[in-house]
């Protein structure tokens, strides 16, 4: 049995909540097979598209005289309770088909990050929906929100990305998982929070999911850490006619790639630095990226990127 963190990406959860529902159908069987094997699973996921469709969402309605705008801490907690409605629903179905007698719960997540983070003065998290570029410029104008091309897809808004540095409610965690509970945590990185004079306090920021996650699994002694994003594997050459798909693959192999330049910031780079900061503080751990529909091969070996020391 092995202690294992799944992090899946946000953008596999769909762009409206019927679409998310039905990925989570398919989503909850895979997890509830790796439970059915006998390991224990916590499982965290991104927000990217949903908590910028929250925020532009209630602004718009604020814009609109109908309430008032929503800062981004709020909209992130909602995206937590949101897709870890859908997350938790579906696996506790899913559980009591398989005959699986098992709690599920979501649990709202705080992540500190340092206030005088560089992120904040260089905003660099894509979240909400893709734009071409003209539309992009337009809202940019319109709500001084700052956008990027996103490895080749479109252009999206940009916020702060502070390095996760504690889980607040991890001795919470931890409880759940000793009592046999399935636990979705950390949903979006966490909600953001510095440390001030008053105490905690929310700021407007999207910790990468994939840095949390490897920090929860860092500190839960996991066995290993899954990430879940769109390709089967990490690829060196991605996109060219010499591509090659990454296996089995050492710390100072794919530490080399990175320096070479080999994974897009928007896109890898942050799911293989996530894996290298795990491996750190988890020397006999393992790392794998594949896709969410590959897992139970990957899980085989049989396709993925498996990282190691």
């Amino acid at each position: 049995m092995a202690k294992i963190v799944v992090a899946l990406g946000g953008n596999a959860l769909g762009n409206s909540p019927e679409e998310q529902l039905r990925l989570v159908k398919n989503t909850a069987k895979s997890l509830v097979a790796l439970i059915k094997e006998g390991h224990e699973v916590v499982i965290s996921h991104g927000n990217g598209p949903q908590v910028g469709a929250i925020n532009l969402g209630m602004n718009f309605a604020a814009e609109q005289g109908q309430g008032a705008a929503f800062p981004f801490p709020e909209c992130g907690a909602m995206s937590q309770g949101y897709i870890g409605y859908h997350l938790q629903q579906s696996l506790l179905n899913e559980l009591k088909k398989q005959g699986i007698d098992k709690e599920v719960v979501t649990l709202v997540t705080q992540v500190e990050v340092e206030e005088k983070d560089n992120a904040f003065l260089n905003p660099s998290k894509p979240i909400g929906a893709f734009y071409d570029q003209q539309t992009a410029q337009q809202i940019a104008k319109e709500k001084d929100y700052i956008f990027v091309e996103d490895a080749g897809r479109g252009y999206r808004r940009v916020v702060a990305s502070p390095e996760p540095k504690n889980i607040l409610e991890l001795n919470s965690i931890k409880a759940l998982i000793e009592s046999g509970t399935l636990v979705v945590a950390g949903g979006g990185g966490g909600v953001p929070v510095i440390q001030t004079k008053a105490g905690y306090q929310g700021v407007a920021a999207v910790i990468d999911k994939d840095k949390s996650s490897a920090l929860l699994a860092s500190e839960l002694k996991a066995d290993q850490l899954i990430i879940l994003t769109a390709v089967d594997n990490v690829y060196i050459q991605f996109g060219k006619e010499n591509q090659r798909a990454l296996r089995d693959v050492k710390v100072p192999e794919i530490i080399e790639y990175v320096k070479q330049g080999e994974f897009a910031r928007g896109s890898m780079l942050p799911k293989v630095a996530a894996c290298l900061s795990f491996l750190d503080g988890n020397p006999g751990g393992l790392a794998l990226i594949t896709s969410l529909d590959s897992l139970e091969k990957a899980l085989k070996g049989k396709i993925g990127t498996r990282i190691s020391k």
